[in-house]
């Protein structure tokens, strides 16, 4: 969801641009991104960034996703 996300906002974000957010290093988002582990304050605090940025994870019963906000110009 975090690949989908960043991919999703307008323009996209690129892991260096979510790691200047976040305060994450590349070096721990991208193996994230591809199904790594990690601790689940780096995940929160990946998740903060992207909500701010508006994000909405989706989580629930049968869905799962994002939803980005659109912005006026879109």
């Amino acid at each position: 969801q975090c690949r989908m996300a960043r991919a999703g906002l307008t323009p996209p974000l690129s892991i260096k641009g979510l790691s200047g957010l976040s305060g994450v290093r590349v070096m721990t988002i991208s193996p994230f991104e591809r199904g790594g582990k990690v601790v689940p304050a780096t995940v929160e605090t990946l998740r903060t960034a992207l909500v701010a940025q508006g994000v909405e994870f989706i989580n629930g019963g049968k869905r799962m996703g994002v939803v980005v906000q659109r912005t006026d110009n879109d």
